[in-house]
């Protein structure tokens, strides 16, 4: 995990430590932001509660539950920060179903650093606004 001082909270749900380690990597410089990783749907939930994140990057296929069923408890918890969903499932009716379940946007893995980098900075800076 990053520390910071004071910056925006960002949760990696994620439990491949391959995806982690390079998600860590991304976030390495940008000290404007603490990544927070949660392996489980379990601890996103919990982590949500503890650190109030702006922003979630979800993994759609936990160990415990998928990502639509993770917002869900998001949603019920009452707690529900901007989520963007990360998968290597491409068919578009997977795309559409988490966008109709309220993720804000839907990453393909495995993932393009520079346009992850580029995309982060675009939907935090927005965050950083509101």
């Amino acid at each position: 995990m990053h520390s910071a001082d004071q910056g925006l909270k960002v949760l990696y749900v994620e439990d491949d430590r391959l995806n982690i380690v390079l998600m860590e990597e991304v976030f390495r410089d940008a000290t404007q932001w603490e990544l927070l990783i949660a392996e489980t749907g379990a601890e996103a939930l919990q982590c949500v509660e503890d650190e109030a994140p702006a922003l979630l990057l979800v993994d759609m296929n936990l160990p415990d539950m998928n990502g639509l069923q993770l917002l869900q408890a998001l949603r019920e918890q009452g707690q529900l920060p901007p989520c963007i969903a990360l998968s290597a499932d491409a068919l578009p009716e997977q795309v559409a179903a988490a966008r109709a379940a309220g993720f804000a946007d839907y990453w393909l893995k495995p993932i393009d650093v520079p346009a992850l980098q580029a995309a982060l900075q675009q939907r935090l800076s927005s965050v950083e606004q509101t």
